[in-house]
């Protein structure tokens, strides 16, 4: 019995919550819904104040509660995790209102938003280029922000993403190797040079990147592989490149999990090479 009295209750409080959130929809007093509206996103009720924001907006434009309205609205659709409406209304906030109460916040979640809403690596990284670029705006416009960190990071954590991009790319190049039936390599003839080119403009954007040991060992495997395809008056020249890239790759990373496998193509290499002596 006890049961069916607090199911009744829960359902009487639910249907009086609805009845009131009714009333606020079809109420025409704006004073009225703007406050209804900050205590359904006080309480955490998000769509609901979004909604009621949403037909606020424009009519609150120009008003004391205007500049307040475009903000919370920005936050209830982040908080609802709609990245995408929440990076728009945080814009749109700060192109409005740029020295306003909120511009700092505002920034700062345009960008998160943006950061939340990133692909994995795999897919295209437009919208990750984007996020970087807000995230880095904030801390231009807000340097001494106690967020600065934190943007920072992230900005971190996106190029992690962008370098594992290219490094897949690099990887997917090595992996097709050279084109049947070509015994040289040149910038339209050999996938061995689009992995090593791939690899090496990663290395130069993103120098402290985590992924810069496995990078150098796919350029060494590249550069070997290709000279070891070469044709003959060209293999002595290539093997010499692939060994100049062994002494880079064991000054850098002297105790690499890929020494063995470093070690093997060097004694390789070097049995190409004449002696000048």
């Amino acid at each position: 019995m006890k049961k069916y009295i607090v199911m009744a209750l829960l359902l009487g409080g639910v249907l009086s919550s609805c009845g009131e959130y009714n009333t606020v929809l079809k109420s025409t007093d704006y004073e009225y819904k703007y406050e209804a509206a900050k205590g359904y996103f006080a309480k955490g009720q998000n769509s609901r104040a979004a909604t009621l924001l949403e037909e606020l907006i424009s009519i609150l434009k120009g008003t004391a509660n205007a500049e307040e309205s475009a903000y919370m609205l920005a936050m209830t659709y982040f908080n609802q995790g709609d990245y995408i409406s929440a990076s728009h209304y945080f814009n749109v906030y700060y192109t409005t209102y740029p020295r306003g109460t909120y511009t700092e916040l505002a920034r700062f979640f345009c960008g998160k938003s943006l950061y939340l809403d990133t692909p994995e690596p795999r897919l295209d990284q437009t919208s990750t280029y984007k996020a970087i670029q807000e995230l880095q705006m904030f801390i231009e416009y807000f340097p001494t922000s106690s967020r600065k960190e934190i943007a920072q990071n992230m900005i971190y954590e996106l190029q992690d993403k962008l370098v594992e991009k290219e490094y897949l790319s690099a990887k997917l190049y090595y992996d097709l190797g050279s084109y049947t039936g070509n015994t040289s390599y040149s910038s339209t003839g050999n996938n061995y040079l689009a992995a090593v080119v791939t690899a090496q403009n990663v290395l130069r954007d993103y120098p402290y990147t985590k992924r810069r040991e496995d990078l150098s060992i796919l350029i060494l495997r590249a550069k070997y592989d290709m000279a070891k395809e070469s044709v003959l008056e060209k293999k002595e020249e290539r093997m010499r490149e692939a060994i100049d890239e062994y002494y880079a790759f064991k000054n850098e990373f002297p105790e690499s999990k890929y020494m063995p496998e470093v070690e093997k193509i060097f004694k390789d290499a070097s049995q190409y090479i004449k002696d000048e002596n």
